[in-house]
């Protein structure tokens, strides 16, 4: 039998396996080890081939694969914004910068560093928006009637309703395809309810002049609202789906023009191929 050891002897024991404190900088978001890539604890190479990129995406900001329904749509939001034409400020940013004969990379970061209040901070404003509303109609009041309050509210702050209007559509194709995918994949909820109820009280002639159409930024943030993407994230979503029209703009300023010229966006023409339909999907 092994001597018993005293109590002093256990406490040192005890003491040498302690370990000093883990004062590390933390993150959840990717494990990288020898021959292993975990996104979110999954396998990376997993990942490859049976997650969709707006799947993926959801899986780093959210943490969880999401369901097909959620997957579906986050693919659809994604493709709502992946170009907004010639002449929003962050396409003429890009473009300007590549007139200087700057690398790409560079282009892209100008452009997106054209985003702010104005144009790509809607989506955020609308989900705060929309929030305000439904407190309202969790302490007892109609959809219709806490929609006419929040629009009166911004109204008579001179304050532009946001998720609203368009400078050409007076339908935005995109936010009505977004609102049918959501009712056929079942996931409407309170916030497109509530989005519906300000788009009545916008159409009412007393309240707004001209009226105006639910944008995509309004769909976005009405859908993000129903499947539990916090505003912040859902502004992300409007980054990273920019990207790519972004950068097809600034190669196109590098091949197709001269360099350091003066863009005019009023005066760019359209000479790509005429409206064509989508092939069918490949099995």
């Amino acid at each position: 039998m092994a001597p018993t050891k005293s109590k002093t002897e256990r406490t040192v024991e005890r003491r040498s396996v302690r370990r000093e404190p883990d004062d590390r900088w933390r993150t959840s978001l990717t494990c990288i080890a020898p021959n292993k890539i975990l996104v979110r604890g999954y396998p990376l190479d997993e990942m490859m081939g049976r997650l969709t990129f707006g799947e993926s995406i959801y899986l780093l900001l959210m943490g969880e694969v999401p369901s097909p329904s959620i997957g579906s749509l986050m693919e659809a939001v994604l493709v709502s914004f992946i170009d907004h034409g010639a002449t929003p400020p962050s396409t003429l940013a890009a473009r300007n910068t590549a007139t200087t004969g700057a690398a790409l990379r560079a282009c892209v970061a100008s452009g997106i560093l054209g985003f702010g209040r104005y144009h790509g901070g809607d989506i955020e404003s609308c989900m705060h928006f929309l929030d305000s509303g439904l407190e309202k109609v969790r302490s007892g009041s109609s959809y219709h009637d806490a929609a006419a309050v929040i629009v009166d509210r911004c109204l008579s702050n001179d304050e532009a309703v946001p998720g609203f209007g368009h400078r050409f559509h007076t339908r935005d194709p995109r936010a009505a395809r977004l609102f049918q995918m959501a009712l056929e994949l079942e996931a409407e909820g309170e916030h497109v309810q509530m989005i519906r109820a300000v788009e009545i009280v916008m159409s009412d002639g007393a309240t707004v002049e001209t009226p105006m159409p639910v944008n995509i930024d309004g769909a976005i943030a009405a859908v993000c609202g129903d499947i539990g993407i916090p505003p912040a994230v859902a502004n992300a979503l409007f980054v990273i789906s920019r990207v790519p029209g972004i950068a097809a703009h600034a190669r196109e300023e590098i091949e197709r023009n001269t360099p350091m010229r003066q863009i005019d966006p009023k005066d760019h023409l359209y000479d790509g191929p005429s409206q064509r339909r989508l092939p069918e999907r490949r099995k």
